[in-house]
């Protein structure tokens, strides 16, 4: 069975987004981590922010990666709903420990914090409703 036709079959709630949202979604996204993100990567580099304020933002990126094998790769439901649970907390631990430094990494990363708020709601139903 072809991941769409998987994603397809799964019982998800009526509120669910259609499919085809997701990649236009993620593209804007990942257009403002990639920005809001690099600039936190390049103070770390630069020794203006100690390396270990960067951590949550590298462990979000390495959970962020994550989802989409877990999710369509291994079509574990269980481990997408972990994993989501993991990219939500590192980007609030990210956001709250960037903030008194660069405030507008906050404010940029507001619609992924609500994306993956959103995610994370939209997961667990799945995981609830395809057990």
């Amino acid at each position: 069975m072809e991941t769409r036709d998987w994603y397809a079959q799964l019982k998800r709630p009526a509120w669910a987004p259609p499919a085809w949202l997701f990649g236009p979604v993620w593209s804007v996204l990942y257009l403002i981590i990639a920005g809001s993100f690099g600039f936190v990567f390049w103070l770390a580099f630069t020794g203006e922010i100690s390396a270990w304020l960067a951590l949550p933002f590298v462990l979000n990126l390495i959970f962020n990666a994550a989802f989409t094998p877990l999710q369509f790769g291994l079509r574990s439901n269980l481990l997408a709903a972990v994993d989501i649970t993991l990219v939500l907390g590192t980007l609030i631990w990210a956001l709250a420990s960037i903030y008194p430094i660069a405030p507008w990494v906050l404010y940029a990363n507001i619609p992924y914090l609500i994306w993956v708020g959103f995610a994370t709601v939209l997961q667990y139903t799945i995981t609830a409703r395809n057990r």
